[in-house]
């Protein structure tokens, strides 16, 4: 039996971001259970754009009104996060933009009181959920048509290795180099609705998945799926939450601007209508796995036929592509970007490059991303 999911009506193609952020003290690089105070000082605004809390209280998250550019979603998440840098200034505390922090330790932080979902969801999942000291980014771009969200998500599912290699950001966890590019995603996947979104034929397919599910107590409200892809009804997006939390601004951009021109472009492809690429579930899977434990230097599996190759290759291939779709979306100097990601090295490859200058260091690590945010902001 299933239940009708609305979409809700939104502008073709405009985004909004989601930032997560960290706040550390000065003196140890620990995190520190700033937000509830920084969110009294700013007050909880309606409507867009606007800070709120997050699960944890080190942590605050910025959200952009929704924009048709990438640069302008970032203007506000920028606005926002220099006016919290400068309300943390007074109380000992920088902020940092990381998948996990590399030292800091689970059980030392609090939930966010108040708020009904958190207790529910840490309660149900203790150890695991109490673990998710973890940050990311979220990208919401818009569908004007329902019947196209589940095929853009298959598309977009044959890039979630890029996506997760170029905002890997998290290779230590609670003090130790794990060897992953991005922890954070291996962690966050423990949880019972977090994961790989399944592929889905058409919308009834997914209101019949949400009946059940609701039905038999797995989940009370649909963002509870937590999944590393999914539908939106209530805004009329497609949510990418793939991302690690993304350490500089211009990042988050080519990130964002990259994911925009991938929607677009699958949207376009149904239109004309021609089928959108579809990798087979376990396809998908495996590469998950190889770009969080080999971020930049992942062999992706590009195709159903299982051609594989280097994931910042494919990436090259992949920009004159969309070279025309970031041109009628107005982001091709972000897109262009992903270029000296590439060539810098993704966060994860920077933060192991500090550690290793420093005697292996981690509060050097957590300085560089002190540094990097800030000087990404100015």
């Amino acid at each position: 039996m299933g239940m009708g999911i609305d979409f809700a009506r939104s502008d073709r193609s405009r985004l909004g971001i989601e930032w997560e952020i960290a706040c550390v003290d000065r003196r140890s690089g620990e995190l520190a259970p700033a937000a509830p105070e920084i969110l009294a000082e700013i007050g909880m605004a309606d409507g867009f754009p606007h800070v709120t809390s997050e699960l944890l209280t080190n942590t605050v998250e910025i959200v952009s009104a929704p924009h048709r550019r990438a640069r302008d979603a970032v203007d506000d998440l920028t606005r926002l996060a220099e006016r919290v840098g400068d309300l943390a200034e007074p109380m000992g505390v920088d902020l940092v933009s990381s998948g996990t922090h590399p030292f800091s330790q689970w059980f030392q932080q609090q939930v966010t009181p108040g708020k009904p979902r958190y207790d529910t969801l840490i309660d149900r999942t203790r150890w695991w959920g109490r673990q998710m000291m973890i940050w990311g980014v979220h990208v919401h771009v818009a569908v004007e048509d329902r019947r196209k969200v589940l095929p853009v998500i298959d598309g977009l599912l044959t890039y979630l290795p890029h996506f997760q290699a170029l905002s890997a950001s998290s290779p230590f966890w609670a003090g130790e180099r794990t060897g992953y590019a991005s922890n954070r995603a291996l962690m966050f996947q423990q949880l019972p609705t977090a994961g790989l979104p399944p592929q889905l034929s058409d919308w009834r397919q997914y209101e019949d998945l949400v009946a059940d599910l609701t039905h038999t107590g797995v989940i009370e409200e649909l963002n509870e799926l937590r999944w590393d892809i999914r539908p939106s009804p209530k805004w009329g997006t497609i949510e990418v939450r793939t991302f690690d939390g993304i350490s500089t601004a211009w990042e988050i951009a080519a990130i964002a601007a990259l994911t925009q021109c991938l929607v677009e472009h699958f949207s376009a492809e149904l239109d004309a209508g021609r089928e959108v690429p579809r990798l087979q579930p376990w396809f998908v899977h495996e590469n998950k796995w190889r770009a969080a434990r080999y971020g930049m230097e992942a062999i992706i599996i590009q195709n159903r036929a299982g051609d594989e190759l280097l994931v910042t290759k494919d990436l090259e291939e992949l920009l004159p592509a969309l070279a025309p779709v970031a041109e009628s979306l107005g982001c091709t100097d972000e897109l262009a970007r992903l270029r000296d990601i590439v060539a810098g090295g993704a966060s994860y490859q920077r933060q192991l490059r500090v550690a290793e200058a420093n005697d292996g260091s981690l509060k050097a690590v957590v300085s560089s991303l002190v540094r990097e945010l800030r000087e990404s902001l100015s």
